[in-house]
């Protein structure tokens, strides 16, 4: 006889709970969080019958980054504009693939939030049928004026209320943390849930793995080139301090190329993911608001860290939706000692 799943309760119940916890709320957030799922819920269906129908490859077009877009990538971009705000609690939406930011009539509602999202991370290799991802951010409205504008949009991470990402792999999961931890859920198929398969997910101080694209390594600087070569070898980790950050000695590199999929390895396991500044791109290449700004906060929450190589990701505000900031992020004692190493070398 198949048993019933250990865990039964599903994401719609869970975010239930957490408005519980916040006696004044108003039930947009958790609307809001509700209408994200189920974009999720679609975007996995395409993406599991992808190689069945006429979704993969490009469709010829470039996006706002010069980037090459993909058919899913469209599709899930469009899902996302048509389900969020369904109950105009958005006033502000940006996705990885828009020039510009979409300003919402909320006519009717609270058009309290912002969200902020990359519809289809590591879409390019889809048609391999490697692991891709969505990310998302939110923040709140900060103006009381009838019409919001970009310095409502451009907050720092440490301002999110909320942050997740799903990953669309062997399984779909949904993780998530709305400052109350982080927690996942892996979709099953045969209910169309959501069901809780990692509660409280926390991360190793340190970890054996590190995810790196070393193809790039002639285009870093010399400092980081020493900071990859000493996780990969080892090094001197004896310290007075007791509570010093440590890399560990000797890491196995592991690298998807999915950002999701390689922070989410890391996450469970332990590890760092870095994505540093090259000569071509000295500001980085990650998207502050969109991708790295949502990771931090989940890291942070399962007691990893962010930094973008001199300070935390959380504390850095945007000056353009759009901007680009290199990314060291994972297990925290990993992540300060790259930090620390860093700044030593100016």
């Amino acid at each position: 006889m198949t048993q019933a799943p250990k865990n039964l309760q599903t994401i719609e119940t869970h975010i239930l709970e957490l408005q519980s916890m916040h006696p004044s709320a108003s039930g947009d957030f958790t609307g809001l969080l509700s209408d994200i799922t189920f974009a999720a819920k679609v975007i996995s269906r395409e993406v599991n019958k992808a190689g069945l129908v006429d979704i993969i490859g490009a469709t010829g077009d470039q996006n706002v980054q010069g980037e090459v877009v993909q058919k899913l990538d469209e599709f899930a971009n469009n899902v996302f504009l048509k389900c969020l705000g369904t109950r105009n609690q958005v006033c502000i939406m940006g996705s990885e693939e828009l020039a510009e930011p979409v300003f919402i009539d909320s006519e009717g509602g609270s058009g309290n939030y912002i969200v902020v999202f990359d519809p289809l991370d590591g879409s390019s290799n889809i048609d391999a049928n490697v692991s891709v991802g969505t990310i998302f951010g939110i923040w709140k409205r900060k103006s009381r004026r009838n019409k919001v504008d970009k310095e409502d949009l451009l907050q720092a991470g440490c301002e999110q209320v909320a942050a997740g990402y799903v990953i669309y792999g062997s399984s779909t999961m949904f993780v998530y943390t709305a400052g109350h931890g982080v927690h996942g859920f892996t979709l099953d198929p045969s209910l169309g849930e959501f069901l809780l398969s990692h509660e409280h997910i926390t991360t190793p101080f340190t970890g054996k793995i590190y995810s790196v694209n070393e193809a790039y390594e002639p285009q870093w600087s010399p400092e980081v080139r020493e900071v990859v070569r000493q996780i990969k070898y080892g090094h001197d980790t004896k310290s007075q301090r007791t509570d010093a950050p440590t890399s560990g000695a000797g890491k196995s590199t592991r690298y998807i190329g999915s950002l999701v999929a390689d922070f989410h390895r890391n996450l469970l396991y332990g590890g760092i993911y870095l994505y540093p500044p090259t000569k071509n791109k000295t500001q980085g290449k990650l998207r502050l608001m969109c991708e790295a700004a949502p990771l931090a906060m989940i890291a942070e929450g399962a007691g990893g860290y962010a930094s973008d190589g001199k300070q935390n990701i959380m504390d850095i505000v945007p000056t353009d939706m759009h901007m680009r900031v290199p990314l060291y992020i994972g297990s925290r004692g990993d992540v300060m000692w790259i930090e620390n190493e860093l700044s030593k070398k100016g």
